[in-house]
């Protein structure tokens, strides 16, 4: 069985990779600028699942009939004090957003979405938002500095990672590690399984 990854997410292709899985990698070529803004005001919860099953049924849309296994699209957001966090972009941006959560804490949302696409045929898709509680340390301005130096905050949702640069910067995390790097491995198992098919079948690696 194939999986089809809607991401062009460095993170997302190392957890899958590390769990067994090598997947084939589609840019879903979205602007998810536009899709949130006709949505509406939306929760992170419910931004996260509709940017996941925008980018899942964009690749199937374009790619579909050449796909003969599982699509997955998934997005994450950061919430610090009620505001919603994507990526900063810029470094003055990361840099506010660091100030302002040394020390602190915040929830990382993360959106999965699962098109079982067998055969090249859209025969349904699932999905699930999971969250977890990111407590950070208490990082120096120095530290922020030469962190947003590197260029890796400047990519990811909330501005941080826990699997790179920034992983010596977040004290602990409460919930599943994985859906703070974007991608929950026991989630995603939950929604292959959800088409009958066995987690293990996706094993390539």
């Amino acid at each position: 069985m194939r999986l089809y990854l809607a991401s062009t997410s460095p993170a997302r292709l190392a957890t899958l990779r590390s769990a067994g899985i090598e997947p084939v990698t589609y840019s879903p070529d979205v602007d998810e600028d536009a899709v949130v803004a006709a949505a509406g005001e939306l929760s992170a919860h419910d931004m996260v699942a509709l940017l996941a099953r925008t980018k899942a049924e964009a690749v199937r849309d374009i790619h579909g009939n050449d796909i003969d296994g599982l699509i997955l699209g998934g997005d994450s957001a950061f919430v610090i004090d009620g505001v919603i966090h994507g990526k900063p972009h810029e470094p003055a941006v990361a840099k506010e957003r660091w100030l302002r959560q040394t020390g602190r804490s915040g929830v990382l949302y993360s959106g999965h979405w699962l098109i079982d696409n067998r055969g090249g045929r859209d025969a349904g898709g699932v999905g699930i938002v999971t969250h977890a509680a990111v407590h950070f340390a208490d990082v120096t301005e120095t530290e922020i500095e030469a962190y947003i130096a590197t260029g890796e905050p400047l990519k990811v949702a909330g501005a941080f990672t826990i699997d790179s640069l920034g992983g010596a910067f977040i004290d602990r995390i409460v919930g599943d590690p994985h859906t703070v790097v974007g991608l929950s491995l026991p989630a995603l198992r939950n929604l292959v399984r959800s088409f009958n098919i066995e987690w293990t079948d996706l094993w390539n690696r």
